[in-house]
């Protein structure tokens, strides 16, 4: 039986322009799982307010971190499904294919689909890249595929991986690459943890996103050996003026620095590769905003992204699904 690997990352736009920006956005924003309004209420405020102000603004924060390769999480992305097919290659096991697509965007999950049974592939492990399972992120990327799959009768057999946020080996990942940054510039007085949010209405309804970003977040603290007054668990990127998961990762650094923290290092455990979120919106403005509250030290430590204890983690993941398939 032919077998192959997919990444699923989030997705990324073509370039760092608003008429980009706004295809990317009406796709990711038209998405119910994303964005849970009825159609009524959430259309008009989409396509009259928002896809003709967040854009431009949008492009702006893309095109600082914008690389001449492209979008670093495509580049990231590309390069983790590579180094993957690799190491599985190096194991012996080159029957596996390896590919890499995006929930929105390209190359969408429908196309890679399509090409990997077109090359035969009977058996597909659906890798979603975030460690943490979320309605608004996993599921939404097995919508995909189910929506692919209902219109092929001989589609392949699937396996979907739901999460690793307690993995073994992603939680090594992650420590070895904290110490790597502590052992490179020192530790830091608090080790900020921050993941991306979801409404709080969604964990309200029972989504079991917050408890596992808590439970991943206590595994690294306790591998780092961490004391509870050296590390906290923060939520980014709000979007809207509803509630998110609290506390907000850019007021907590700015509570922090007030409080006479001189020196933060931020982690993002929740993003595999680093992206607009980790880039921009951490490593250039909530640094910003440390430093204005008062701050004297700030180190973002960068995603797995390459690292060859992530792909094997990577590996072992998607082959114990394999086996226990």
């Amino acid at each position: 039986m032919s077998t192959a690997i997919l990444l699923v990352n989030l997705g990324t736009p073509e370039a760092p322009t608003p008429p980009a920006l706004r295809r990317y956005l009406a796709e990711f924003l038209g998405d119910r799982r994303v964005v849970d309004l009825p159609r009524w209420v959430w259309w008009p405020i989409l396509h009259g307010i928002i896809l003709v102000t967040r854009p431009a603004k949008s492009a702006a924060k893309y095109a600082k971190i914008w690389t001449a390769e492209g979008s670093p999480l495509k580049v990231h992305t590309e390069r983790q499904a590579k180094l993957l097919r690799g190491l599985l290659g190096e194991g012996g096991r080159q029957d596996i294919r390896v590919a890499w697509a995006m929930r929105y965007g390209e190359p969408s999950v429908a196309r890679v689909l399509d090409q990997l049974q077109g090359a035969g592939a009977e058996h597909i492990v659906v890798l979603p890249l975030y460690p943490q399972y979320a309605d608004s992120t996993t599921a939404s990327v097995y919508d995909a595929v189910d929506a692919w799959r209902r219109t092929r009768p001989q589609a392949p057999r699937f396996v979907a991986i739901r999460d690793y946020h307690e993995h073994p080996a992603y939680v090594a990942a992650l420590a070895a690459s904290i110490r790597d940054g502590w052992q490179a510039n020192g530790r830091p007085d608090r080790l900020v943890m921050s993941f991306h949010g979801i409404p709080q209405r969604a964990a309200d309804r029972g989504d079991p996103y917050p408890v596992q970003c808590r439970r991943s977040a206590e595994l690294l603290a306790a591998a780092l050996q961490l004391s509870p007054d050296a590390w906290q668990l923060t939520f980014q990127s709000r979007f809207g003026r509803a509630a998110w998961l609290q506390p907000y990762t850019q007021a907590t650094l700015e509570q922090l620095a007030r409080d006479g923290i001189g020196r933060v290092d931020v982690v993002c455990p929740g993003f595999v590769c680093d992206c607009l979120e980790t880039l921009e919106e951490i490593a250039i403005e909530c640094r910003d905003a440390f430093f204005a509250a008062g701050g004297k030290e700030f180190n973002y430590l960068p995603c797995l992204n390459e690292r060859p204890d992530w792909i094997g983690a990577l590996a072992q993941i998607a082959v114990e699904h394999l086996e226990t398939a």
